[in-house]
């Protein structure tokens, strides 16, 4: 059971999240609760790690100060009696070293990534600390594992890729005895260790793959991913207020939805489950009682082509015509050779004989890849872009989807179109500023007339009855 910041923002939120984990256990259920830091906080460490970094040392432990002040006043709220003041001596201890740690950045005048990453881990690791005593406080005999301890990565700090083998390993001999003994186990998600135990970082979003790989290492019967929606809508709701929530959708869709955009999930969250095929729910801690989605190997079919419109913005489109290389085979690697060399995903690519064009997220080093692209082709650079993604398994089925999307928004600009990489996605390129207008109008033509089998209409029927 991963419960994400917002689960865990304040006291009130730990307590509806101690409620939920009792109400599984007295279902009978065995769990491991993975939780993040607690909501805004790892933003205000790498701000504070940053400040350091610049040498401004009163400014990191002015945030150092702020987020201490947060979690003691959390604490007095959410426990009681010898329980709270065990938690604020560690609470005060982590602080200390936090502080410590800046006072040695801002003395070296340099930040590393390592470095960085030690900075980060800390929201995690007390928001652990104080949801673990809140749940033993409810009677649940809640207990701290530090998943430094277990999540054992490789060294690629900010980012580490975890070793599955190794982290089997120490759940087993870690974890799994305490939730035999009757124990929830509670860690902070994110955060790992390489196998010499310096800490690492999965990445921002990385408390869903924190649990994904417990799940998937522990052979769990479910993994649960809590949120603060109602599952997996077709849409961004913010965008479309009467966005549907989404039943049940296969791994596959899923999975391309959260790499192109979709915030529920971290990318990386489905590839443990589907190795081991554990299904995993993607639920509302503020409305528990909601069903959420379902996401498992085969997912029903429905009458619309699509499940869900995700949208990525922030993207610059890249077109390199070859000049010098013309009909070179080695054309191609060359140029990806360069993404290769900066360390930068590329997320769309369309080719012609002599032409690429193709979508990476807007990044510090796209001046330097340019230039190196530059030695080889003609380059030319377009900002301020978005991929608009529409996934769903039944497009296989379905003759004229093309017409049918670009009808949908023919009054939209449409800069690069992708189909055929996976027989599950359609997507295409268009100016930042016309997103919300073509999210809108697919989806209005695609979800109109909803299947309830899929989709979840209440939302659309309550809204209705308001106007």
């Amino acid at each position: 059971m991963k419960f994400g910041g917002t689960s865990v923002e304040d006291a009130p939120a730990m307590k509806r999240t101690a409620a939920i984990v009792r109400g599984r256990r007295e279902k009978g259920l065995e769990a491991v609760v993975v939780v993040s830091a607690m909501a805004k906080v790892t933003d205000l460490l790498l701000s504070a790690a940053a400040a350091a970094g610049r040498g401004d040392k009163a400014g990191a432990l002015a945030i150092g100060a702020r987020l201490r002040h947060r979690h003691i006043d959390t604490s007095n709220t959410l426990l009681e009696g010898e329980r709270c003041v065990r938690v604020q001596q560690v609470l005060h201890q982590e602080f200390d070293a936090l502080d410590d740690l800046l006072r040695g950045i801002a003395a070296v005048g340099e930040l590393t990534p390592r470095t960085n990453d030690l900075v980060v881990s800390f929201g995690e690791r007390m928001s652990s600390r104080m949801m673990a005593e809140a749940l033993s406080q409810q009677g649940l005999e809640g207990a701290h594992v530090d998943a430094r301890s277990c999540i054992i990565t490789d060294a690629s700090y900010g980012k580490a890729v975890p070793q599955d083998a190794a982290i089997e390993a120490k759940l087993a001999e870690i974890v799994l005895p305490l939730v035999q003994a009757g124990k929830t186990p509670v860690m902070g998600g994110f955060i790992g260790s390489t196998a010499e135990g310096v800490t690492t970082t999965l990445g921002r979003g990385g408390s869903d793959f924190t649990a994904s790989l417990v799940g998937g290492g522990m052979h769990a019967g479910a993994i649960e991913i809590w949120t603060d929606v109602n599952g997996i809508m077709t849409t961004d709701p913010r965008i479309c207020p009467d966005a549907l929530r989404v039943k049940t959708i296969s791994f596959e869709e899923a999975a391309e939805l959260a790499y192109f955009g979709a915030k529920v999930l971290h990318p990386a969250t489905i590839l443990p489950a589907v190795q081991k095929s554990i299904p995993v729910w993607v639920l509302n801690s503020r409305n528990a009682e909601n069903e959420g989605t379902k996401i498992t190997a085969m997912a029903a079919r429905c009458a619309s082509p699509f499940k869900s419109i995700a949208a990525k913005k922030r993207l610059t489109i890249i077109d390199v015509v070859a000049s010098r290389m013309l009909m070179s085979h080695g054309y191609l690697k060359a140029v990806f050779d360069v993404f290769d060399k900066y360390k930068c995903a590329i997320d769309m690519v369309s080719t012609s004989e002599v032409s690429i064009s193709l979508t990476v997220d807007s990044n510090q080093q796209l001046p330097e890849i340019c230039a190196e692209l530059a030695k080889i082709a003609d380059v030319k650079m377009e900002g301020h872009k978005a991929l608009v993604c529409l996934v769903g398994e039944d497009i296989r089925g379905h003759n004229g989807i093309a017409g049918q999307v670009f009808s949908a928004i023919s009054h939209v600009n449409v800069r690069m179109i992708s189909q055929g990489a996976s027989e599950i996605n359609m997507s295409f390129m268009i100016d930042e500023e016309d997103v919300e207008e073509a999210v809108r109008s697919l989806h209005n033509h695609f979800f109109a007339n909803p299947d309830e089998t899929v989709f979840d209409v209440v939302n659309r029927v309550q809204l209705a009855s308001k106007v």
